[in-house]
């Protein structure tokens, strides 16, 4: 097995400024927003032995849905303001892809846990949320359903992922 060359590139720098749309749906209503990924590293642990498993900031998408860990920001912005979250967020966390078909080319699963930042009725607040969510395509079109249970920010939102690579 040979190590790829990955390297960064503007084409691909460009492709991932498109976020991927979202539904945020709270006591407030139902809302709309964007959110974007950064990877800073990710484990793979179902690819080639041969192969390096780690993986900073570019990582090819068989990587990742063929079984890994990965810590990851994710900005976004939702429509609206007032008594619900409107505006920016900011997520950190912990999330972890599962091959289901095909070693995940065809389906995989993830399951991960955040903490959330938002300013509402110009207060900030942390709260933890919590994610699952299915891939197809080789991991460039999914569904990621998010839910945060604490009192300010109590919500459920559903993100359609779409990664380009």
């Amino acid at each position: 097995a040979t190590e790829p060359d990955i390297r960064l590139t503007l084409p691909w720098l460009l492709v991932q400024l498109v976020p991927s749309p979202e539904l945020w749906i709270g006591s407030g209503g139902t809302r709309f927003g964007v959110r974007w990924q950064v990877t800073p590293v990710l484990y793979s642990f179902g690819i080639n032995r041969k192969l390096s498993p780690w993986r900073t900031f570019i990582v090819e998408p068989l990587t990742r849905h063929a079984g890994s860990i990965e810590l990851f920001g994710s900005p976004g912005y939702v429509a609206g303001s007032g008594a619900a979250p409107g505006g920016w967020m900011l997520r950190g966390g912990a999330r972890a892809y599962l091959p289901l078909l095909d070693r995940g080319e065809t389906l995989s699963c993830s399951l991960g846990g955040s903490a959330v930042h938002a300013r509402v009725n110009a207060r900030d607040h942390v709260a933890a949320s919590y994610e699952a969510g299915l891939y197809t395509l080789f991991g460039g079109l999914g569904v990621q359903v998010t839910v945060t249970p604490t009192a300010a920010l109590r919500s459920a939102t559903i993100t359609l992922s779409i990664r380009y690579f």
